[in-house]
């Protein structure tokens, strides 16, 4: 490792430390002080009152949740904070964002607002649950390369009668500002990268920042059927001009006709990787749902369909085909390539969450106030980011019976390990506690008098639940 580029990354991580402490506006030391806890602790995060144990937290147990529910953070200032630090690009130098939403379950807390049904895998095949929770929509910056990090730049808690794609494209837009505000971007570079998953409405999402340097990639169901460019018009036909051409259904091989490119990849983990595409595809607009309000024609949004088959999977299950929508059209088989494989990039948030929740501890504090759940989670993404700053600086403090680890190799949890050592060389602008006593708390024997209320979510039950579904295939989409 450099000595030069040790002293770059160690004045990076100092001046983001420094810039973090800034945005504490109350109860700053304690925030800081539980964020150095979190980053320093032995092993994953059970519990908040557990961190003050930590030699790096100089206060009491009873500052942790005091801080997450007196403190303040002012989050405009940590998001440009955040979008300011060095961030990892793609192989062509290109910015891609990854989108989706993870969900704080409380299934339980019947005294929390603003819970709403997030929607589960369950442990069965094919099973679905709707369990209350928080769920928030998460924005990181994605690398290339063999590699589980990302840099998380934004966490947008949806509330009760949110939109998701509504709040998606919001929360792009600030962060995307933010980007070319931090230099970033600038005119003349490619277009910023905006991965989602199925769960996303991809071309409305390309329409509602159609005015920003982004160009949007998304899975679609392979039930869905598009419409194809209308054809030109012949002469001496009258009437009205058509809007749509011909159908292409995804699940009818009979009518796609030939494609635009095509190309295959041997790859390490799929084998062969075939991808083809199909040029000025977009889907048939109703006025429902979203466009109910809409006056007017609804616009016509074009993009190219690629379809991605390969042969095997690391998991040994039978590979099936990947359908993706770009919102840019006319794309050559190299352009198309590199589209697929950011695609598959975007599973490096998943990591992300992992990391968050399993090791960090973003689920295990018992929070009432969702603006104190707000707080704990812009924490951890300011704790993350320290440690994706620190990746160069750390070395592998491995244990006895685990394998050794190229230093550019190491994993978030493998970086936490030795941050410890690490802290002492970075900027620690928190200050020493006060001496207090602790108050007289309620007094024995006189139970609460005032209870919390209660905000209860609707959940089905056998009693209420409908009849099911009768088996055998669903019918395919027609838009």
């Amino acid at each position: 490792m450099h000595d030069t580029g040790s002293t770059g990354a160690l004045g990076d991580l100092s001046g983001f430390r420094q810039e973090l402490y800034r945005c504490l506006t109350a109860r700053a030391d304690a925030l800081f002080e539980l964020a150095d806890a979190v980053l320093c602790s032995d092993g994953p995060v059970r519990s908040l009152p557990e961190l003050s144990l930590v030699g790096e937290h100089r206060r009491g147990h009873g500052s942790v949740y005091g801080a997450l529910g007196r403190g303040r953070i002012e989050v405009d200032r940590l998001r440009r904070t955040l979008t300011a630090a060095p961030l990892p690009r793609a192989a062509d130098g290109r910015l891609v964002l990854a989108v989706d939403i993870t969900s704080w379950l409380r299934p339980e807390a019947h005294t929390c607002p603003q819970r709403i049904l997030c929607h589960t895998y369950g442990r069965a095949k094919d099973s679905h649950l709707m369990i209350p929770g928080w769920p928030y929509s998460v924005v990181c910056a994605l690398e290339s390369g063999r590699s589980s990090w990302t840099a998380p730049l934004d966490a947008v808690r949806l509330t009760p009668g949110d939109d998701a794609a509504t709040v998606t494209a919001v929360q792009l837009r600030i962060v995307i500002g933010n980007l070319i505000e931090a230099g970033h971007w600038r005119p003349g570079d490619p277009d910023i990268w905006v991965v989602t998953d199925s769960g996303y409405d991809s071309p409305r999402l390309a329409f509602l920042l159609a005015d920003l340097p982004v160009a949007v990639l998304g899975r679609m169901r392979s039930d869905r059927v598009l419409r194809r460019a209308v054809p030109p018009r012949l002469p001496g036909i009258n009437g009205r001009p058509p809007r749509h051409g011909g159908e292409f259904v995804f699940g009818d091989p009979a009518i796609w006709g030939d494609p635009a490119t095509a190309a295959t990849t041997d790859t390490r983990l799929y084998g062969p990787a075939t991808a083809r595409s199909w040029n000025r595809l977009h889907p048939r607009l109703t006025h429902r749902s979203f466009w109910v309000a809409a006056t007017g024609a609804l616009p016509v949004i074009e993009g190219t369909v690629i379809r991605l088959d390969v042969a095997r999977l690391p998991s040994g299950a039978i590979p099936k085909p990947v359908w993706l929508w770009h919102s840019v059209v006319d794309l050559d088989a190299a352009m198309v390539d590199l589209l697929w494989q950011a695609f598959l990039r975007r599973f490096d948030i998943e990591h992300t969450f992992r990391m968050l929740k399993q090791t960090l501890g973003w689920t295990s504090p018992k929070l009432r106030d969702p603006a104190s759940a707000d707080r704990w989670i812009w924490l951890l993404l300011a704790t993350y980011t320290q440690l994706r700053l620190a990746r160069d600086l750390t070395t592998d403090l491995r244990r006895p019976w685990e394998k050794p680890t190229a230093p550019q190799r190491l994993t978030p949890a493998g970086v936490r390990r030795g941050f410890r050592h690490l802290r002492p060389k970075t900027a620690c602008p928190a200050g020493a506690p006060k001496p207090s006593r602790p108050g007289p708390g309620r007094p024995a024997g006189h139970p609460n008098q005032r209870p919390a209320p209660r905000y209860d979510v609707h959940i089905k039950t056998a009693g209420n639940a409908r009849a099911s579904k009768p088996a055998g295939p669903r019918p395919r989409r027609r838009a």
